[in-house]
C-alpha cells in the first residue's frame, strides 16, 4: 500500500494545441473543455485575481497589527517568493496544460497521496479566498451605497444586522458582532457563482472589462494620492516590536504571510490552461506578466496608503476608502474608488470560482472525488455541478465567518501548494530529463530550493490556531481520500 500512494500519473510531451483541436493535455482522464483563452485573457484573469484583496482588504490589516509603514517591505518579501514560485509554475503550465494547477503537477511528480494533499489545500486557497473576498467586497459595496444616499440628502444607513458575520476575529480573539450574517456577501457570490455557470469565455470578457476599471482607479489613486502623502506617517518605517508578530521584523514577516493572499492570480491562470489557444507559449506569458504588473502596484499603493494615513488607523475591511476620508477634497476620488473597489473585488471572487471547481474536475477525473464533480454541461462546456457546489459553500463561509480567519486559512493552503510545486519541478527534472519543456526554471536547482524554502517560512509565521485548523482540515481530507478517492482512484484500478 505504501508504494500505491505515491505513484504518479504517467506524463507525455504535450503536443501542441490550438483552438478547435481535440487534444485536451498529455495526462489521461481529461475531458471536453473549450480552448478559448488567449494570453491577453491570461494576463487579464491574473490580474483580476492578484489586484482586489492585496490593495482593498488586506493592507490596512496586515499594516495595522503587524507591519507598519514596512508592509511595502512586505509585500516585496512575499513578491519575491511568489516570483520563485510563479517560475515553477510556469514550467509546469507549459509543460502539462490540463486543468487543475497544482494539483496535475504534484500527481505527476510527487505521487497520489502528495496530490492529494495539495489538490486539499487548494480548496482552502480557492474555496476560502472566494469566501473571504466576498467580505471585503461587501464592506466596500456598503460604503459606496451609503455613500450614494448621501449624495442625494439621505442618511441612510445599511441594516447593522445583514452587514457582516455574527463574530469578529482580531489578535487571537473572537467577538460577537450582533448581526446576523453577511447578506452583500451571499448575493455577490451567487452573482459570480452563475457567471462562472454559464461560460468561461463569457467569464473571461467580463472579468477584462473589470479590470480595466479597476486599475484606472488604482493609477488614480496613485496619482491624487500621491500629493498628501505625509512622510512623517512612514517613521517610524519598522515600528517598534511589541511581542509575538506584532511589528519589528516578526511582524513583517507576518504580514508578508498574510498579504502572500494577494498573490494568489497566477495560480488561477494554470487552472485555465485546458481551455488556453496555445498554452505552451501562452501560460508562461500570463502567469509571470500579471505578477510582475501587480507587484509593482502593490508596493506603490501601500507607500501611498501608510504615507496618507497613520498606519494605526488603516485596520478597518475598507482601508483606501479609510485613508480617503481623512481629506474632503479626494471626495470624488473616494466614490470612484469604492466603484474600483467593487469591481476589483468582483473579479477576484470570479476567478477563484472559476479555478476551485477545475481543480475538482480534475481530481473527479482521476477517480478521487464522485463523477458529479466531472460532469460538463452541454452547452455551456463548463464544469457545472463543480460550479454550484462551490458557490454554495463559498456564500455560507461569506455570510458566516470573519475576514481574520479565512484570510489566514488561504495563505496557509496557497503556500502549501506553492512548495510542493517547487519541489515537483527539481523531481521531474531528474525522473522525466527527455521531456520537453516550452519553459524552463533559469538556475532550477536555486531558483526551485528558495521558492519551496520561501513558502514554507511564511507558512512558519502563521499563528497556532492556523495550524490547529490545518491539522483538522487534513485530516478530514484524508478521511475522505482512504474513503473514497484511494479505492476510486484509475491509478488504483488500473494497476
Amino acid at each position: 500500500m505504501s508504494k500505491s500512494l505515491f505513484r504518479v500519473k504517467p506524463v507525455e510531451p504535450a503536443p501542441h494545441v490550438d483552438a478547435g483541436e481535440p487534444v485536451e493535455g498529455s495526462l489521461q482522464g481529461e475531458g471536453n473543455l473549450k480552448r478559448v483563452l488567449t494570453a491577453r485573457h491570461l494576463v487579464l484573469l491574473g490580474i483580476g485575481a492578484i489586484i482586489g484583496a492585496g490593495i482593498f482588504v488586506m493592507t490596512g490589516q496586515a499594516a495595522a497589527n503587524h507591519a507598519g509603514p514596512a508592509i511595502m517591505l512586505s509585500f516585496v518579501l512575499a513578491g519575491l517568493a511568489c516570483a520563485f514560485a510563479g517560475l515553477c509554475y510556469a514550467e509546469f503550465a507549459s509543460m502539462i496544460p490540463v486543468s487543475g494547477s497544482a494539483y496535475s503537477y504534484t500527481y505527476a511528480t510527487l505521487g497520489e497521496s502528495v496530490a492529494w494533499f495539495v489538490g486539499w489545500s487548494l480548496v482552502l486557497e480557492y474555496l476560502f479566498a472566494a469566501s473571504a473576498v466576498a467580505v471585503g467586497w461587501s464592506a466596500y459595496t456598503i460604503s459606496l451605497m451609503e455613500s450614494i444616499a448621501h449624495l442625494f440628502g439621505s442618511d441612510w444607513k445599511f441594516p447593522a444586522l445583514l452587514a457582516s458575520a455574527p463574530v469578529t476575529y482580531a489578535n487571537g480573539k473572537f467577538a460577537a458582532t450582533g448581526a446576523l450574517f453577511n447578506l452583500p456577501a451571499v448575493l455577490v457570490v451567487a452573482g459570480v457563482g452563475y457567471l462562472c455557470y454559464i461560460g468561461i469565455r463569457q467569464s473571461a470578457t467580463a472579468n477584462a472589462i473589470i479590470v480595466a476599471v479597476k486599475v484606472a482607479v488604482i493609477l488614480a489613486l496613485i496619482g491624487f494620492g500621491a500629493q498628501y502623502v505625509n512622510p512623517e506617517n512612514w517613521v517610524p518605517f519598522i515600528p517598534e516590536h511589541e511581542g509575538g508578530d506584532r511589528f519589528g521584523w516578526p511582524g513583517v514577516l507576518r504580514a508578508a504571510s498574510i498579504v502572500f493572499f494577494a498573490y494568489i492570480g497566477f495560480d488561477a491562470v494554470s487552472t485555465a490552461a485546458q481551455e488556453a489557444k496555445n498554452p505552451q507559449r501562452d501560460m508562461p506569458i500570463g502567469i509571470l506578466g500579471s505578477l510582475v504588473v501587480c507587484t509593482l502596484l502593490y508596493v506603490v499603493v501601500a507607500a501611498v496608503l501608510t504615507g496618507m494615513l497613520p498606519y494605526t488607523e488603516l485596520g478597518t475591511a475598507k482601508p483606501v476608502v479609510t485613508a480617503l476620508e481623512r481629506y474632503p477634497s479626494l471626495s470624488l476620488l473616494k466614490y470612484a474608488i469604492e466603484i474600483g473597489a467593487v469591481a476589483g473585488l468582483t473579479s477576484v471572487i470570479l476567478v477563484m470560482l472559476m479555478g476551485q471547481p477545475r481543480i475538482f474536475f480534475a481530481m473527479s477525473r482521476d477517480g478521487l472525488l464522485p463523477p458529479f464533480f466531472g460532469a460538463v454541461h452541454p452547452r455551456h462546456h463548463t464544469p457545472h455541478k463543480a460550479t454550484v457546489v462551490v458557490a454554495i459553500i463559498a456564500a455560507i463561509l461569506a455570510a458566516f465567518f470573519p475576514l481574520g480567519v479565512l484570510g489566514d486559512l488561504v495563505s496557509m493552503g496557497t503556500l502549501l501548494a506553492f512548495a510542493t510545486v517547487c519541489i515537483g519541478v527539481l523531481v521531474l527534472r531528474r525522473t522525466r530529463p527527455d521531456l520537453k519543456r516550452a519553459f524552463r526554471v533559469p538556475f532550477a536547482p536555486v531558483i526551485c530550493i528558495l521558492g519551496a524554502l520561501s513558502c514554507l517560512a511564511l507558512v512558519g509565521f502563521m499563528g497556532w490556531y492556523n495550524w490547529l485548523l490545518l491539522a483538522c482540515w487534513t485530516v478530514a481530507g484524508f478521511l475522505i481520500y482512504f474513503g473514497y478517492g484511494y479505492r476510486h482512484s484509475r491509478l488504483n484500478q488500473s494497476a
